[in-house]
């Protein structure tokens, strides 16, 4: 049962992953006027994009600086779940299985 809470969670967080990439190349599409924001479906999607990476990705824009027009936060969102989330999910899931055996 706990293998799968986890794999679940570790395919949830590589889900939101793809998400964040995808809302950074839509953001630059955007960005260079090859889609175009009035068109109905391109504004529903990145208005989905919007609403689910912008609560995690204010805090950190609150935090780093913007370098020359540059946002930096889903770069910095993207090392933090690497780097960061999975060890500690790793661990966690590792401590487990030791108390289960």
């Amino acid at each position: 049962m706990v293998t799968i809470v986890f794999q679940l969670l570790f395919e949830l967080i590589q889900l939101y992953t793809w998400v964040v990439l995808s809302a950074c190349l839509f953001s630059f599409l955007l960005g260079f006027g090859i889609l175009d924001p009035r068109q109905p479906v391109v504004w529903k999607i990145y208005n989905f994009l919007s609403r689910m990476t912008e609560p995690l990705l204010q805090p950190i824009r609150n935090i780093l600086p913007t370098v020359a027009n540059i946002d930096l936060s889903p770069l910095a969102l993207l090392l933090l779940i690497q780097y960061v989330l999975y060890p500690v999910l790793g661990k966690i899931y590792a401590m487990l299985m030791v108390g289960i055996a």
